[in-house]
C-alpha cells in the first residue's frame, strides 16, 4: 500500500495555500497507511547563502539549545532555532560540511531528516490528520510539497523509517512498493562510503539517487539508472530544489495519477485524493506509463 503525494505549484499566488492544499491529499491517502506520515515543504524563506536543518529527537521536551551548544559552535553565531513538538529547525550560514559531520558524530538520539536552502521535513509515527495537526502543515507556505502515508512492509514502524527520505541538500524521495534487491545495492553503496540511518529499502533508493546526482547525473538520468539497477514493484516521487519527477517500474503495478493545470502539477496514488484541488475538473489527468520518467 502506502500513499505518495507530490504538489508543485506553477502559480505563485497559490504559495500561501500550499499546506492547506496538501493536507487533504495526505488525509485521504491515510487509508493506504496510517503507520506514519511525512511531508517535505519547499519554500524560499531564507537567504541563498544559508542552509536549513530539520532535526528530530523522540524525547519531548528536549533541550535543543543545549544540544546546539554542545556542537562546539559549528552553527556559528547567527543561527536561528525554531522548535515544534519533537522537531527543531536550525538555520545557519556556517559551513554545511562541518555541521553535517557534527550532527552525525554528536548526540545519537538526534536525527537529521533533511537539509538545504529550501526544504523543511516533518515526519512522525501516526496518521496524517494527527501529524499534520502537530506540525501545523495546513498553515505552511511554499512552492512544492512531497508527502507520504506509510503501511510498513520492509522495516520497522518508527519515525526514522518513515518517508520522505532526504539524503542530499534539497533532495527527497517518497516510495510506494518494495525493492527485492535492495540489500545488494546497499552493500555496494556502503562499500563506496555511503552512510545509512535505517535498514529501510526506500532509503537505499534515496541514497542511490543521491550518489548519482552527486556524481553529476541529472534527475532524469538518475531515475533511468534506478530502473536499470533496482528490481521490484514501485512508484517514486523525487524532488530537488527546482524540480519534481516521477517514475514507475516496468510493470507499473503500483498506482499513480498525475493532474496538471496552468496552476500546478499534482501527483497521488489515487485520483480521489486530488478531488479538492482548485480547477481539478479542467486538469489534464493521466497515469504515467511503465518506466516513463516525467519531470516538471
Amino acid at each position: 500500500m502506502c500513499g505518495i503525494v507530490g504538489l508543485k505549484l506553477k502559480n505563485p499566488a497559490l504559495e500561501n495555500q500550499l499546506g492547506a492544499l496538501t493536507v487533504p491529499i495526505l488525509d485521504c491517502l491515510a487509508s493506504r497507511g496510517e503507520d506514519s506520515t511525512g511531508i517535505a515543504i519547499y519554500t524560499h524563506d531564507i537567504g541563498k547563502s544559508a542552509h536549513k536543518y530539520s532535526l528530530y529527537n523522540p524525547e519531548m521536551p528536549f533541550d535543543w539549545e543545549q544540544y546546539v551548544g554542545s556542537l562546539d559552535g559549528v552553527f556559528g553565531d547567527g543561527f536561528t532555532l525554531t522548535v515544534q513538538a519533537r522537531q527543531a529547525l536550525v538555520v545557519s550560514e556556517a559551513d554545511p560540511v562541518q555541521i553535517l559531520s557534527a550532527i552525525r558524530h554528536g548526540d545519537p538520539t538526534v536525527r537529521l531528516f533533511g537539509y538545504g536552502n529550501a526544504i523543511d521535513v516533518f515526519k512522525e509515527v501516526g496518521p496524517a490528520s494527527v501529524v499534520c495537526e502537530r506540525y501545523g502543515i495546513a498553515n505552511r507556505a511554499g512552492y512544492m510539497a512531497i508527502g507520504h502515508t506509510r503501511m510498513a512492509t520492509e522495516s520497522a514502524v518508527t519515525t526514522e523509517h518513515s518517508h520522505p527520505f532526504a539524503v542530499n541538500a534539497d533532495v527527497c524521495l517518497v516510495h510506494n512498493g518494495s525493492f527485492s534487491n535492495y540489500a545488494s545495492v546497499r552493500r555496494d553503496l556502503v562499500d563506496h562510503g555511503i552512510h545509512f540511518d535505517t535498514d529501510n529499502d526506500s532509503e537505499v533508493c534515496a541514497r542511490f539517487i543521491g550518489r548519482e546526482l552527486a556524481e553529476g547525473a541529472t534527475m532524469a538520468d538518475a531515475l533511468k539508472t534506478v530502473l536499470k539497477t533496482f528490481d521490484g514493484f514501485y512508484s517514486l516521487v523525487v524532488a530537488s530544489e527546482d524540480s519534481m519527477a516521477v517514475v514507475r517500474d516496468s510493470f507499473a503495478c503500483k498506482p499513480m495519477v498525475v493532474a496538471e493545470t496552468d496552476d500546478y502539477v499534482a501527483v497521488a496514488s489515487e485520483y480521489h485524493a486530488l478531488a479538492e484541488l482548485p480547477g481539478i475538473e479542467d486538469a489534464r489527468v493521466f497515469e504515467p506509463n511503465p518506466e516513463e520518467v516525467l519531470s516538471w
